[in-house]
């Protein structure tokens, strides 16, 4: 009887083994799963490129397409006491290239604008000074300074190269008793204006594209 039982239950563990290994009656194992979401990265916004193209002067009603000249423009007010130049700028409009000398105190002093020729000099020594382009327009002050009464410069940058349609560089070529001189090198003596601002004292000069 014991043989017997034996026999039964060895038959059972036998019948157990075989369904743990049968694939037909073990259910498939379950995992939890998380899917991974392929996301596309957010692009960052890149600040635009700086432009050169400069705001209107306060007070410029002018129109922005004009005649111009290439000869000479003279004004004089040698009545004056000299006044002190203190910024000057240039930048890109819409239809010409502007160059900006800005006075310390009100009113302008008087100038002289023209084309000259190469060699361009200095009003020291009369050395030629080096200048880009193939049109060069000489813009004199007077009177005026661009120093203190201390001797130190109100202007740091003498000498700018310009990356403008036509204005190629910008250079101080005299600072010597209440005469001021700067030249425009441009890429070609193309017609020009002069303008007169006030508040504060700026005296403009446009040079078509």
């Amino acid at each position: 009887m014991k043989a017997i039982q034996k026999i039964l239950l060895l038959g059972c563990c036998v019948t157990v083994l075989s369904c743990a290994r049968d694939p037909k009656t073990t259910p498939a194992p379950t995992y939890n799963v998380t899917p991974i979401i392929s996301q596309t990265a957010t692009p960052v916004a890149t600040p635009s490129a700086p432009t050169d193209t400069a705001l209107p002067e306060s007070g410029d009603t002018s129109d922005p397409t004009f005649e111009g000249t290439t000869g000479v423009t003279e004004k004089k007010r040698g009545e004056l006491p000299p006044r002190t130049l203190r910024t000057v700028r240039a930048a890109k409009h819409e239809n010409f290239d502007r160059v900006v000398f800005e006075f310390a105190e009100s009113g302008l002093p008087g100038y002289r604008i023209e084309y000259v020729d190469k060699p361009v000099r200095n009003c020291g020594a009369g050395e030629v000074v080096s200048v880009g382009g193939n049109g060069f327009l000489l813009i004199q002050i007077l009177p005026a300074n661009a120093h203190t009464e201390a001797g130190k410069a109100t202007i740091a940058d003498r000498e700018r190269v310009l990356n403008l349609p036509v204005m190629r560089e910008l250079k101080l070529i005299c600072d010597f008793e209440a005469d001021v001189q700067w030249v425009v090198g441009a890429s070609q003596a193309n017609r020009y204006r002069v303008l007169e601002l006030s508040n504060p004292a700026r005296l403009v000069v446009d040079i078509k594209h």
